[in-house]
Order: C-alpha cells, then sequence, then structure tokens
C-alpha cells in the first residue's frame, strides 16, 4: 500500500501519440483522482527531460506511455510500466527492460473494436471485390462481371485468440460464419468460437479454414510462424488477412503464393518492411488489398488507455493483480 507522497506517475508520450488526440487535461484529471496522493509529471519529448525533471522523477515509481526503453534508465525506482501499446516486442528487445524488475502491463483491448471491424472491412472488400470496382471506378469502367461470394457460412480460423481475435470472432458469428481458432491453451474455450485448435495443429486449422486471420501477438516465437509450408495448407480459395506483424508471414513465401494462385488472395495491414517499399511485389498483385499499418486507429485509443491505467492503478495502490501483464519470456 502506497502512502502519503511516496513515489510518482512519469506519463511519457511521444510523436506516436500526439497527432489529433493525446492526453487531455481530463485524462490527467482521471489519472490524478485515482491516485491523489501520487505526483503526477509529464513528458512530452527528450527535450523536456531536464535536469530538474530528473531530480524530481528518480524516486517515481510507476511510467506510463510509449518507449519504455529509451525511459527506462532514467526512472531507477520503477516499479510498474504501463505501456500505451498492446504490442510489446519492440520494448522487450531492451536487455535494460528485460532484465528490470518492473512489472510492464500493456494496453491489450483498447483497439479490439476498431482492428475487428477493419478485418471484417477486408473481407468484405475481398468477397465483394470492392478493390477491382474502385480500380475500376478510377479508370472510369463500368464492368459488371466480377465474382462475389457471400461470408455467411463460410469458416474463419482465427491465428491467436486474444481481445482482438474474441472481438473479431464476436462479430464473425454475428455474420453466421464458423469460427475455429488457436490458442496456446486450446482447453480455453470461448463463447465465439465453435472449435479451438492448439500451436501444434495450425495446419489442420488452415486446411479447413476460408479466412485465415493473423491476430497472434509477435514474439520470437510466432516469428515467421507462416511460411511456405502453411500457405500450402491453406484452400486455393482461401485468403489471407494479417493484422498483427509484417514478421508473423514469410513475405517471399506469400508473394509466390499469391503470384502463382496458390490461394486467392490476402488483405495486409502490416509488413516485414514498413513502410512497404515501393518496389514490392505486393503493389502490383491484383488480389491483394494493403493498408498502411493503420487497423488499430480510433478515436477512443486514448480514452480506453485511461481506462485501463487507472483500474490498474487503483490496484497497485491496493497491492491487488494488475490486468494485462506481461510475460517477459513469452513476449505477451
Amino acid at each position: 500500500m502506497i502512502e502519503g507522497k511516496a513515489g510518482g506517475i512519469a506519463v511519457f508520450y511521444g510523436p506516436i501519440i500526439i497527432r489529433e488526440d493525446t492526453f487531455t487535461e481530463q485524462h490527467l484529471k482521471r489519472i490524478q483522482e485515482a491516485a491523489p496522493d501520487k505526483e503526477v509529471v509529464v513528458i512530452k519529448n527528450r527535450e523536456e527531460w531536464t535536469d530538474a525533471v530528473a531530480e524530481e522523477c528518480a524516486s517515481f515509481d510507476i511510467f506510463l506511455g510509449l518507449f519504455l526503453d529509451a525511459w527506462i534508465d532514467k526512472l531507477p525506482a520503477l516499479e510498474w510500466a504501463q505501456l500505451a501499446s498492446a504490442g510489446a516486442d519492440r520494448v522487450l528487445k531492451s536487455p535494460e527492460v528485460m532484465n528490470s524488475n518492473a512489472t510492464i502491463t500493456n494496453a491489450s483491448g483498447v483497439h479490439a473494436i476498431p482492428i475487428a471491424e477493419h478485418i471484417l472491412s477486408m473481407l468484405f472488400i475481398i468477397s465483394h471485390n470492392i478493390h477491382v470496382q474502385i480500380r475500376n471506378q478510377v479508370a472510369g469502367k463500368w464492368h459488371r462481371r466480377v465474382t462475389i461470394t457471400e461470408l455467411e457460412g463460410t469458416t474463419i480460423g482465427l491465428i491467436g485468440v486474444g481481445k482482438i481475435g474474441e472481438k473479431t470472432a464476436e462479430k464473425a458469428k454475428a455474420l453466421n460464419m464458423k469460427v475455429v481458432g488457436i490458442r496456446r491453451n486450446p482447453d480455453r474455450s470461448s463463447p465465439f468460437v465453435d472449435q479451438m485448435f492448439g500451436p501444434d495443429q495450425l495446419h489442420d486449422m488452415l486446411a479447413i479454414s476460408d479466412w485465415v486471420i493473423v491476430t497472434a501477438a509477435g514474439t520470437p516465437e510466432t516469428d515467421g510462424m507462416i511460411g511456405a509450408a502453411e500457405l500450402a495448407a491453406m484452400k486455393k480459395s482461401a485468403v489471407i488477412v494479417n493484422i498483427a506483424r509484417g514478421s508473423l508471414i514469410k513475405e517471399d513465401a506469400l508473394i509466390r503464393a499469391l503470384q502463382e494462385g496458390q490461394i486467392a488472395g490476402a488483405g495486409l495491414d502490416v509488413f516485414e518492411t514498413e513502410p512497404l517499399p515501393e518496389n514490392s511485389p505486393l503493389w502490383q498483385i491484383p488480389n491483394v488489398v494493403i493498408t498502411p499499418h493503420v487497423a488499430g486507429g480510433t478515436p477512443h485509443y486514448i480514452d480506453r488507455l485511461v481506462d485501463i491505467f487507472t483500474e490498474n492503478l487503483k490496484r497497485y495502490q491496493a497491492g491487488d493483480d494488475l490486468i494485462n501483464v506481461i510475460d517477459k519470456e513469452l513476449g505477451y
């Protein structure tokens, strides 16, 4: 239990968050109200880190924000870091973070809704060939001979059934789709998943899926998990959608599979190299829909992040278990 003015909260946020939406006075008020006895210091960028701020934050035990790896050495008393991102793969590459005794929690759940909606957008676009229609519109062509398929009755396979996968499954069931998924522990059921597979059953799940959705966390274990063998295990009529991390799919193998007609198409929001190079063949493959790593965009991001943080802040002060705790070894 924290008493008095011991410790403080360092809120760091940088150019990724400071755009149209950022921490407002109302957000900071909510944080202060959740911990009235703790000092809150906001640092927007490296230029704001001065000797005076360093001295003030030397005893601070809580961090909220992006780029923990860049700030952790400035917080010697750190006990708990709340990431502003759901993915932790970037910060866990830092030896300082891995060797720290601080508990790290992520923002898992903040973009489950927009990403699930983005996934379904990809499915609707591809199943109704909207991307082809848009190209025809730009070219001024009236061309009605396009292939249309329906989502209802088809099978969606989720590689990773976390919060994003769960929300996607919920929406897919509302469309009367069959939902199958892969979890590290397949015994953990989901009300929206008809059949759960374990990681060793990946090929079995791929073989029955019409839509393969990559929603797993980016970890050393999942890097390159979809390669030539996995793409060959998919139906020729199947489509793969990746909104997780580009590293989960071997891009050269995916390009070959698309060019050779091994699978029917792809919806890609993430890539091995970002921005996607102008000379990437993916730009020119007609059955590929590309978005520039924007699936998680939402005007409600900071509101949801503060919801998670203030809940954890109350738990931290009460000595209770935190939510969204990252296992540093597993990477999520």
